[in-house]
């Protein structure tokens, strides 16, 4: 796989700093472009028709959102999606929207079944195994669209600095427009910070060890703001499955 090379690399940097920020130079060389990127612009375009996320406890309007639930057993290569079911979080990870089932609407099956999507979850898949090998995976990932109006400020992590209750993160830009700010940190569990850095171009990345360390994001504003203005990225969390 072309991902070889520069897995190693990577595996030791998370595994050292428990993060890592990876430029989108690097991450399309550790995706294969001709095969992983086929339908970029179809995914990426897919941004544009998400949901708005009924569920901000702070009464917010400024994030909408898709949801699908993947699997991955150990010593099987197959990623299998699952059949659609709600988003949970406790309220000890997410104080602010935790405790409940969130149902979302599910990430269109073209999307969740094409190249982009596959790529992006078996190279993320790769990198875990390297770090927590011989494991099965409850993967999560979440479509988010982060939308910056006059008067209200876009909030990428409304929870503020947080873990996400998984074992790994994958944070990867699909784009941005019209929009400032919307810096990554990344702090240890005492809140001692390790890190900043923003995601500014498709296929930027931030790779977190959720369980050694806590990360936010600033919040977004737009640039001009007669203008639509909007982040969207793509996360996918990795959660070892207990047997």
């Amino acid at each position: 796989m072309t991902f070889a090379p520069l897995l190693p690399e990577l595996s030791t940097t998370v595994a050292r700093d428990g993060f890592a920020f990876m430029r989108a130079g690097a991450m399309r060389r550790l995706l294969d472009g001709r095969t992983d990127l086929a339908d970029w612009d179809a995914f990426a375009a897919s941004w544009n028709d998400l949901r708005l996320d009924t569920y901000m406890a702070d009464g917010g309007r400024y994030r909408r959102r898709r949801f699908a639930v993947f699997s991955a057993a150990a010593g099987d290569p197959a990623i299998t999606r699952e059949p659609h079911q709600p988003h949970y979080q406790a309220r000890s990870y997410n104080q602010l929207n935790g405790d409940i089932d969130r149902w979302f609407e599910p990430v269109l099956p073209e999307i969740g079944a094409g190249a982009a999507m596959t790529g992006i979850l078996r190279t993320a898949r790769a990198l875990f195994d390297s770090i927590t090998p011989d494991c099965s995976w409850h993967i999560e990932v979440h479509q988010f669209r982060i939308e910056a109006r006059p008067g209200e400020a876009g909030q990428p992590t409304p929870e503020g600095m947080h873990r996400d209750g998984v074992d790994h993160v994958l944070v990867l830009m699909v784009g941005r427009t019209n929009i400032k700010s919307g810096e990554t940190s990344v702090a240890d569990l005492q809140g001692r910070p390790l890190g900043s850095f923003t995601l500014t171009d498709p296929l930027d990345a931030a790779w977190v060890e959720d369980a050694r360390v806590m990360h936010g994001v600033t919040a977004v504003a737009p640039v001009d703001p007669a203008l639509p203005a909007h982040r969207d990225v793509l996360v996918a969390t990795f959660r070892r499955e207990t047997r």
